[in-house]
């Protein structure tokens, strides 16, 4: 078999977009190892689809091979319902795929028995093309009730997904049936690779793409939670359980009001905390700022010596949860319970760009480099932080002096239709 310089030049970017979509399936983090496996099965049978292009038209030219002609045709019409077939594994992993198998089946039966019946296509003899029977459609028939349920299963499974992320895959099947139709238009001209088989390859390209972008959010999403099951670890230490249960007794012999009143509120703190797993989003300031006083009521009545006051000029923006009152408790923890009058403020001003959020504290100071480091006892800085920057672009700065006291600053980057008021002095 040999080729003109037009087909090599047809075949190089689609052989070396197979090669390299093999090799990226192969190192993708993203990928579980069954859909690796269906992925590589996609790639091998779409190469096997051009190997078959290429034959069935070398021996259309030669005049040559009727019956492997026969079979390869009959291969080709097979193959295509198949890949729709398998990238249901990708969408839906779990789910029944024997009325899918049973359609490829059918149409695979139709069109290996062709060879023998016609139904489908029958090859003449005295110019080698590939004629219709009387089900020449079953093919395009089964792989449109395959492609329609593939989009449908795409959208329900990502249905989060932005609407325009949904166009890579609606492209993909328009540019399917626009391949159909130049292949229509073709017709018995000789032509090395279809226009169809051209658009699976490159298809299964654009769909791997669409494919990763939602395994890298689903991973995303994974991170997020187990990074809200941390912070909720860190937030409600052993330590702090059990100081405030000693406060409950305590005050339960000198003032049991007083005590029924800090166990009202350590009950809907604790609420609050495990309401902030349940929150993907970002959340109202106000609702911060409720579960921050909680925290520092409580710690009040155990530490006489604490007070903490608020400046609040700028309340109406969202803010991810458990980012204030992480920072007020580190002021708490490693700060001003040790001095004689330990003060803690809270100040939120609007500057021309951000929400600004500023605690500060009389604390003994730390070492800022402390925060970077994947030991020591600043985690929740550490994780206020990386959740400031990922979910809302946002910032965090700290600036300690030992002996002195602490200031962090938390900037929250402000909407394009909020006004201008409130400006941080």
């Amino acid at each position: 078999m040999t080729m003109d310089i037009s087909t090599l030049t047809m075949l190089f970017p689609l052989l070396l977009l197979l090669c390299g979509l093999g090799v990226t399936i192969v190192i993708d983090p993203y990928l579980c190892r069954e859909q690796r496996r269906v992925m590589l099965i996609i790639d091998v049978l779409c190469f096997g689809l051009i190997i078959q292009n290429l034959l069935e038209d070398a021996l259309f030219v030669s005049h040559s091979g009727l019956a492997l002609k026969n079979w390869l045709s009959a291969a080709g019409y097979s193959v295509r319902p198949v890949i729709l077939v398998l990238y249901r594994y990708i969408i839906q992993p779990d789910g029944k795929k024997w009325p899918q198998w049973m359609l490829a089946g059918v149409n695979a039966g139709l069109y290996c028995s062709s060879p023998f019946t016609n139904l489908c296509f029958y090859i003449r003899e005295s110019d080698y093309a590939s004629l219709r029977g009387p089900l020449w459609f079953s093919c395009f028939v089964v792989s449109a009730i395959l492609l329609v349920d593939l989009l449908v299963q795409t959208v329900f499974r990502f249905r989060e997904t932005g609407r325009r992320e949904h166009l890579i895959p609606f492209s993909v099947s328009l540019i399917i049936v626009l391949s159909v139709i130049m292949d229509f238009e073709v017709g018995m001209e000789p032509q090395p690779v279809s226009f169809l088989t051209i658009a699976v390859t490159v298809g299964s390209l654009f769909y791997y793409i669409w494919f990763h972008l939602q395994f890298v959010r689903e991973h995303e999403h994974e991170l997020m939670a187990e990074q809200r099951i941390q912070i909720m670890m860190t937030q409600i230490q052993p330590h702090f359980l059990f100081n405030t249960i000693a406060t409950f007794r305590a005050l339960c012999k000198r003032d049991p009001e007083k005590a029924a009143e800090v166990a009202d509120k350590f009950g809907i703190y604790l609420r609050q905390n495990l309401d902030s797993l349940d929150t993907p989003g970002m959340i109202p300031f106000d609702r911060e700022l409720e579960h921050t006083r909680l925290y520092a009521e409580i710690e009040m009545v155990r530490f006489e010596n604490l007070r903490v006051e608020y400046d609040i000029a700028d309340r109406a923006f969202l803010l991810p949860p458990l980012t204030v009152q992480p920072l007020v408790e580190n002021a708490i923890r490693h700060g001003v319970r040790v001095r004689e009058e330990g003060i803690v403020r809270v100040r939120t001003c609007r500057e021309t760009g951000d929400h600004v959020i500023i605690i500060q504290d009389n604390g003994v100071g730390f070492d800022p480099d402390i925060v970077e480091s994947t030991e020591g006892r600043h985690v929740g800085i550490r994780n206020v932080r990386e959740r400031v920057e990922s979910m809302c672009g946002g910032s965090l700065t700290i600036i300690s002096r030992i002996g002195e006291g602490t200031v962090v600053t938390m900037r929250i980057p402000r909407k394009e239709d909020e006004y201008e008021s409130d400006l941080c002095g």
